[in-house]
């Protein structure tokens, strides 16, 4: 995975660097979290591994930005080295930190959180593919909404967009469905009639007979 690093201290960001490299991922390296943020922005990369304590930007506040920003899960791991006190858990929490390592990083440690990182984004994108499946009846057409509700499909595709329909018969329906029906009421609309119950097309404008002059 490319995995973004974000720290101010250079020691630290080589030897995280390295440690991923060893462990088969790409890191991305950003010399704080106002660095991280720019690359955030650019790469929108899906795992990051940041410091805590940082200038201007620090890890919370850089964890903060990332879920406002939305779209795709973003796997956070905050590196400290600050005591794990209640009042520091649910600073880090509320943030939206997912997980947690103690400075210096032990690489078993870490090879074992991002193994839970990758299994924790592989899930969400299944469930996202599947969330992209409308579930639609065979028979009537209605689709189920996210409340579980069945709408007709007009009305889905309106709610949702705000687009408008009109309603037609196309030629294919008219032939196998309309006249069938018709014939069974003993009705035979000739050619080109129009049906019971719709408008004649209008006039066109180069057949239209000319007024009578006084």
């Amino acid at each position: 995975m490319k995995i973004l690093i974000a720290d101010d201290d250079p020691i630290a960001r080589t030897v995280l660097a390295a440690s991923l490299r060893m462990l088969g991922h790409e890191p991305v390296v950003a010399d704080g979290g106002v660095a991280a943020w720019q690359q955030f922005e650019q790469d929108h990369l899906r795992v990051i591994v940041s410091d805590w304590m940082m200038p201007e930007v620090d890890g919370l506040e850089l964890c903060r930005r990332v879920r406002a920003a939305g779209g795709d899960y973003v796997y956070f791991i905050l590196l400290t080295n600050l005591s794990d006190t209640p009042e520091n858990m649910q600073a880090a929490i509320e943030a939206g930190v997912d997980d947690f390592l103690r400075k210096p990083v032990d690489r078993f440690d870490l090879g074992m959180r991002l193994r839970v990182a990758q299994r924790i984004l592989e899930f969400t994108h299944q469930v996202q593919r599947l969330e992209e499946f409308l579930p639609i009846c065979s028979y009537c057409k209605k689709i189920r909404d996210d409340k579980n509700y069945w709408n007709q499909l007009e009305r889905y595709i309106n709610e949702r967009t705000g687009s408008q329909f009109s309603h037609a018969i196309c030629p294919d329906c008219l032939e196998s469905v309309v006249k069938p029906q018709l014939r069974q009421l003993g009705i035979d609309a000739p050619p080109g009639a129009p049906l019971p119950g719709t408008k004649p097309p209008p006039p066109r404008a180069d057949r239209v007979p000319p007024t009578d002059r006084a």
